[in-house]
């Protein structure tokens, strides 16, 4: 049984960077150490695992650009190759830099891999510094597109999303995206990459703005369930921060916490709806938001 797991110890780190020397460092006769560069402390390291715990395979992505992921140093043990371990690391890295608003991820492919990574969707883009001095590369790219999320009536969310995007642009430099919408659950997320501050942490202002967006989007929808129509606009906003953002952004809406009368917009009358949005930082409470927004009715066009 074969499992990715995220080294955090003192010994993790150990048996993951020897793992990473033995396969990708020694049989060129590099000395303990020379794999390891300035980039270690800033990015996200992977490992795979047996039963027994042992090192299997290993891998590490870090952040180019706000956008761009690097992925490197993929390795498989020799008694586990051609066992699926090469696409399992990859696709763990991937999520990992999709969490982090990248999309699209680049790797510098020595000769002998390009078809393990065109095989998984990447494609050659043009020839890389060589490696150690001595192995050819080539940079390969790939486009990453969200996965694993349930989203009902995706062409509502698909009009919301680019709602977002055309009326409120920061949206777009801010990486905030739908993520699931079940009917009675809205998630957003947000990447942290982009919003970061001096200290590592998300901006306040910014975790404010992912909790509006939220509940504007769940009342959006709500309108879409009920075949209503109206202009929302936010009234107020109160919010109460926790803990600081230093992981995943996330914002959760749940159609419990709406109340509002639907019947006045019916009668082409402006209603009130509060909303409350959770903030979490994966899967910790870090925030809670209220906010009080009003529907006003379309405006009637004037006779032609």
């Amino acid at each position: 049984m074969f499992k990715v797991v995220t080294p955090k110890t003192e010994q993790e780190f150990d048996a993951y960077f020897h793992f990473r020397w033995e396969y990708l460092r020694q049989p060129w006769n590099f000395p303990p150490g020379s794999e390891k560069d300035e980039y270690e402390q800033v990015a996200e390291h992977r490992m795979i695992v047996d039963g027994q715990n042992q090192v299997v395979a290993c891998g590490r992505v870090h952040m180019n650009t706000a956008e761009e992921a690097q992925i490197r140093h993929i390795a498989v043990h020799a008694d586990h190759q051609r066992k699926g371990l090469g696409q399992m690391m990859l696709d763990a890295l991937e999520n990992v830099a999709r969490e982090q608003g990248a999309i699209r991820a680049v790797t510098n492919s020595r000769e002998g891999s390009i078809p393990f990574f065109t095989g998984c969707g990447f494609v050659v883009e043009r020839e890389a510094p060589n490696e150690l001095g001595l192995l050819k590369r080539q940079q390969m790219v790939k486009k990453l597109a969200i996965t694993d999320a349930l989203v009902l009536h995706p062409k509502w969310c698909q009009q919301l999303q680019q709602t977002w995007s055309d009326t409120i642009p920061i949206t777009e430099h801010m990486g905030i995206k739908l993520h699931q919408y079940t009917g009675r659950t809205l998630e957003t997320r947000a990447s942290l990459n982009k919003n970061i501050n001096v200290h590592g942490t998300m901006f306040a202002g910014s975790i404010f703005s992912l909790a509006t967006l939220t509940g504007w989007g769940m009342l959006y929808l709500q309108l879409k369930e009920r075949q209503l129509d109206g202009d929302i606009v936010l009234g107020d906003g109160d919010i109460h921060y926790h803990k600081p953002i230093t992981m995943k952004p996330r914002a959760v809406c749940n159609i419990e916490s709406l109340s509002g009368k639907y019947a006045l917009l019916e009668k082409r009358k402006k209603s009130r709806f509060t909303i409350h949005v959770e903030i979490l930082d994966d899967d910790k409470p870090v925030a809670e938001f209220k906010g009080v927004y009003y529907v006003l009715p379309p405006t009637a066009k004037e006779p032609t």
